[in-house]
């Protein structure tokens, strides 16, 4: 894709470049169909497969240009986009990555992309994000193409987004208002729905419109029976007041959630067990890479943010040591920050692991700028002192050029493919040795009379040797300091 300073020129259109049009799998690897007798036994049973398949309604955002208050059918009713970037710095194969990205996001919820445009500019324009000349070459474009909707690559003022409708004469969004109608859609439980409704009113806030009776001014309050005091507050400021109310009503539930978890979270460092956390870009691999693991039967679904709702599973290294394995929601560049924000208590799993498995897709176009924005909202979280290790996920479908880059910047990175099995078991080892052991080695010849100090002793502790005696069984393990104070008393006798 090229651009140039020339009217004719400034917008280049994907068309040309993609003959079928912009679609997912310019951002993703094959698409290819998942079938029980292929895939169920690395995948699991996917029980959510069919649910996500189903016609379902689905409230999402609504920034109609209309009052439409009623739900869609959203499998039904797909909308036809046109999507707008504005190239400000970067290569132009680094604006073509970005607006095909935005594709794949506007197919994840349901939309049907008819082309898209890139401006070169310094910075987008102050009023229409792309100026007012470019503005109505986007409303031709959007007559002849018969568009419903047009996205815009950027997080836009609710002016632009005005002013931006005012001359397209269709709905605009922008890319923050589709990754949270996304979020939206697939969101499950209780605390994923709270977290999506927390950051869809956060973002609506300031993007209130009002018209005709919403813009006058109510009857006064006061206690002067039938003459009232003067004009009260707009319906807008009303509607702004009541906003807020439901979103310290959220915080407040979602605080409540976060409790459960974190005495989950407690229990398990209580008993030692030491808990590795899955992050990585969005549809990288990671729920794949869980499965293949532990076998969780996660969802896997060749679409982004497929999964959001955090998994924990139970796993065990070649060595016999325990383990929880956590997968969380995906990154993705310039993640809204009220997703940030709102998902915070989620992304703490990052923050409370003793080791990141850092996923990232080797087949993709650009995996160093998917690693660096994991990384930046690593630091948002406040994890950048937990280990990391970079797993390269769709090995078998990479450039070995690009993984061969790959695996000589990232200095703790391995190579592996989910699909495949290939570097599991390199993987394995590399966990059981970065894993943070024990403290104290000790042995033990405990009573048979004494069983759940053994069996403390397997899942707490690393087992060296195990042998069964007539006195009892004789272990020497790697333990914390609590258990081997338990585990001291049985201590043989040291040799005269």
């Amino acid at each position: 894709m090229t651009s140039s300073s020339s009217p004719s020129q400034d917008t280049t259109r994907l068309a040309q470049d993609y003959p079928d049009g912009l679609r997912a799998d310019a951002l993703m690897e094959e698409d290819v169909a998942w079938s029980h007798e292929i895939d169920g036994e690395r995948d699991g049973d996917q029980f959510d497969r069919s649910e996500r398949a189903a016609l379902r309604r689905v409230a999402g955002l609504s920034t109609e240009l209309e009052d439409v208050t009623e739900v869609e059918y959203r499998q039904l009713r797909l909308e036809r986009v046109v999507l707008v970037g504005v190239w400000t710095s970067g290569t132009a194969q680094d604006a073509d990555n970005s607006l095909a990205e935005l594709a794949a996001l506007a197919e994840t919820a349901g939309a049907l992309v008819l082309d898209g445009v890139i401006q070169r500019r310094d910075k987008p324009d102050a009023a229409t994000y792309i100026g007012s000349g470019k503005a109505l070459e986007l409303r031709d474009m959007v007559l002849e193409s018969g568009a419903d909707t047009v996205i815009c690559d950027g997080e836009l003022s609710p002016g632009q987004l005005i002013q931006l409708e005012d001359v397209v004469k269709v709905k605009v969004i922008d890319r923050t208002a589709l990754i949270l109608d996304i979020f939206a859609q697939h969101a499950k439980s209780r605390e994923g729905k709270a977290q999506v409704a927390l950051a869809q009113m956060q973002y609506m806030l300031p993007r209130l419109r009002g018209w005709g009776q919403s813009l006058s001014r109510q009857m006064g309050g006061g206690r002067g029976g039938l003459a009232t005091r003067g004009p009260g507050e707009t319906k807008i400021e009303t509607d702004r007041r009541r906003i807020r109310e439901k979103m310290a009503k959220m915080r407040r539930e979602i605080a409540d959630m976060k409790t459960g978890r974190e005495i989950k979270r407690q229990e398990r460092r209580r008993n030692k067990v030491p808990s590795v956390a899955i992050a990585g870009y969005t549809n990288a691999g990671k729920s794949s890479l869980l499965n293949r693991l532990t076998g969780a039967g996660v969802l896997v679904e060749n679409a982004l943010f497929a999964t959001l709702d955090p998994t924990v599973r139970r796993a065990e290294t070649p060595g016999g040591r325990l383990y929880t394995l956590a997968d969380t929601v995906g990154f993705v560049r310039h993640l809204p920050h009220h997703l940030v924000e709102a998902f915070r208590s989620t992304m703490e799993e990052v923050g409370d692991s003793d080791l990141i498995l850092h996923v990232v897709d080797g087949s993709h176009p650009a995996p160093e700028e998917q690693l660096a924005a994991v990384r930046e909202v690593i630091r948002e979280v406040g994890a950048t002192d937990v280990p990391e290790i970079v797993v390269i996920n769709k090995a078998d479908a990479a450039d070995p050029l690009v993984l061969q880059r790959l695996l000589r910047v990232e200095k703790r990175s391995i190579a592996v493919s989910a699909r495949t099995g290939q570097g599991i078991d390199e993987l394995l080892a590399l966990l059981d040795n970065d894993l943070p052991r024990p403290s104290v080695e000790i042995e033990a010849l405990v009573p048979y009379t004494h069983g759940k100090l053994v069996a403390r002793a397997h899942n707490e502790g690393e087992i060296l040797s195990e042998e069964h005696t007539a006195e009892g069984t004789l272990l020497k393990v790697r333990v914390h300091e609590e258990l081997a104070a338990e585990l001291a008393p049985y201590a043989p006798a040291p040799a005269a």
